[in-house]
């Protein structure tokens, strides 16, 4: 029998042409070769199976290619090609870092170094998983690799540039080679198939690809398994997904559709359908999620690109995508990633898929419920304030320190609340709640001393909205002054303090429902600036005249009219 050959192992890329999606890596160690830059050290770093190792062997051959060809790649058949090929060159040496990490494979290494080569121009040295090396053989190969022999070049490769010391790192030409797209993995599946005679699907050897994860090594193993399942050594995509354990893309069209017509029954039927296949219901979920995002994407001709799919499934997201907007796809993958979150917290998994579900189902009428209350005519019904204009703040001239002890406590007024029932969180103060809406149960915001002053412009706000034609009591303090959660608040006269008082339920209201605390409110007759005032009584009004006009005093004395 003949041994098998995996074909990881059987078509791996000979020439830098032949690697597969990294021709921004390819490129420039061809043109440094042709041009004669080479540096005496490189840095290959990426994930596993993107050809990291294969490129390093590769540019090992070519530097000591002795009929170079004029698109900088081996010749294949010179000695120097010939003894690499046959795995017997002298100027190519391997090591693998994992097994050989420690101090002294290291100062072999270096005696190594020493011996320049008996035929050839270079000695290269391939050190894979360099990010194995311990400190100290980190710190004993720095100086052979600052400052080695003209002949000696060092080829490091690693999927893990983090653990490798920065003054190695600040040695070396680093070259980060990318994940391999899903199209280029699938194209060199399809290329492998046609070599071997294996008859495939595309949408298989996608799916393969998509489960690679963008390693070519990985997709090779895959693919080999998968073509031995079948006795005719065929492909399809219905074998694939059964091999890899992957969920048919056709459920999360069928959900989606359950979803959109508001299908609970169906939904709760076809998961546990999903379930009785031996599935998880985190893998499903995450798919759906995904599934989500590409309608998603499809929504917007701009992102269109984004969807990394075969023709025909692109043709089935962009029909579906079409039914609603993406505004709803945004709001069903925020509630599948939300179940993502909790799903391993959770003590009941199945029970919070299937919520999750059924959410998602009667989405479209939440939505519609939600936009109807907020076309709903708001009904105008505040507290009763005296009914009258309120003169404009006064202008302060010279502001004296408050004083604490001639502030009044405002009085306590207890106002009756219904019971809590479940409401929607306010977006805006356009959305708040008027006075005599139940009190919603939101998520009440913490009250920080520093931020009342916008607390304060918050309920102003409210106030208008809900009591257009007013102004706000508090809004006339002539003053205020915070201390911690009180505030001090000076006012032009009695008359307005009055006001502030028959006020002061709806204030509370408002704190109590949107905040954590309610703030103590202290008030004063403030004596500043008394000439600069809008006079409220008869009296004010011939004080504030008899200032301005003297004769006006002498006028009251002559006619005996009394000052009240």
């Amino acid at each position: 029998m003949q041994n098998f050959v995996v074909s990881a192992r059987k078509y791996r890329p000979a020439t830098f042409d032949t690697i597969v999606g990294q021709s921004h890596i390819t490129t420039t160690l061809k043109n440094a070769i042709l041009t004669n830059h080479l540096a005496q050290a490189f840095l290959f770093c990426g994930p596993r199976g993107v050809g990291k190792t294969t490129c390093a062997r590769i540019l090992a051959k070519t530097i000591n290619c002795e009929a170079l060809k004029p698109d900088g790649e081996a010749c294949g058949i010179c000695k120097s090609c010939e003894s690499y090929q046959n795995n017997n060159s002298f100027n190519v040496h391997e090591l693998d870092a994992a097994s050989n990490n420690s101090v002294d494979d290291i100062r072999a290494l270096n005696e190594q170094v020493r011996i320049p080569p008996q035929y050839g121009s270079y000695k290269i040295y391939i050190i894979d998983e360099v990010h194995m090396l311990s400190t100290s053989a980190f710190n004993a190969f720095l100086k052979t690799l600052e400052e080695p022999p003209s002949y000696a070049i060092f080829i490091l490769a690693t999927t893990e540039k983090h653990k490798i010391i920065p003054t190695i790192l600040s040695r070396c030409q680093i070259f980060d080679f990318n994940r391999i797209k899903i199209s280029d993995i699938s194209g060199q599946l399809a290329k492998v198939a046609e070599a071997e005679g294996i008859t495939y699907e595309a949408e298989g050897l996608r799916v393969i690809a998509q489960k690679a994860d963008g390693g070519m090594r990985d997709a090779l193993s895959m693919f080999d398994m998968i073509s031995t399942f079948s006795p005719d050594r065929s492909i399809s995509y219905v074998q694939t997904i059964a091999n890899l354990h992957i969920l048919d893309s056709d459920y999360y069209f069928k959900i989606t559709d359950q979803i959109l017509t508001g299908d609970s029954a169906g939904l709760l039927l076809l998961f546990d359908e999903v379930l009785q296949q031996g599935f998880d219901g985190h893998m499903f979920i995450l798919g759906l999620a995904e599934h989500f995002r590409n309608l998603l994407v499809c929504s917007d001709p701009a992102t269109m690109k984004l969807l990394d799919v075969s023709e025909e499934k692109q043709r089935q997201f962009l029909l579906q995508a079409g039914k609603v907007s993406g505004g709803f796809y945004l709001n069903l993958l925020n509630m599948a990633s939300s179940t993502d979150i909790q799903y391993k917290n959770s003590k009941n998994q199945r029970l919070l898929v299937e919520l999750s579900l059924l959410k998602m189902a009667n989405l479209q009428i939440m939505l519609a419920a939600a936009e109807a209350e907020k076309k709903k005519p708001k009904v105008r019904e505040l507290a009763e304030v005296q009914s009258f204009k309120p003169a404009p703040a006064a202008t302060l001239k010279e502001a004296p320190r408050f004083e604490r002890s001639q502030f009044k406590a405002v009085p306590t007024i207890k106002t009756e609340m219904q019971a809590p029932v479940a409401a929607q969180v306010p977006n805006s103060i356009s959305d708040l709640p008027i006075l005599n809406d139940p009190a919603p149960v939101i998520e009440k915001k913490y009250l920080d001393p520093d931020g009342l002053a916008t607390t304060k412009e918050e309920y102003m706000a409210w106030f208008k909205q809900n009591d257009a034609g007013k102004v706000s009591a508090w809004s006339l303090a002539a003053r205020e002054e915070i201390d911690g959660l009180t505030l001090y608040l000076s006012f032009a006269n009695e008359l307005v303090v009055e006001r502030f008082v028959a006020e002061k339920p709806l204030i509370v209201r408002f704190f109590s429902t949107f905040y954590t605390q309610v703030p103590n409110f202290e008030t004063q007759v403030s004596d500043v600036a008394v000439e600069t005032l809008k006079p409220y009584t008869n009296l004010e009004r011939f004080n504030f005249l008899a200032k301005k006009y003297p004769k006006l005093q002498e006028l009251r004395v002559k006619l005996g009219i009394e000052a009240d």
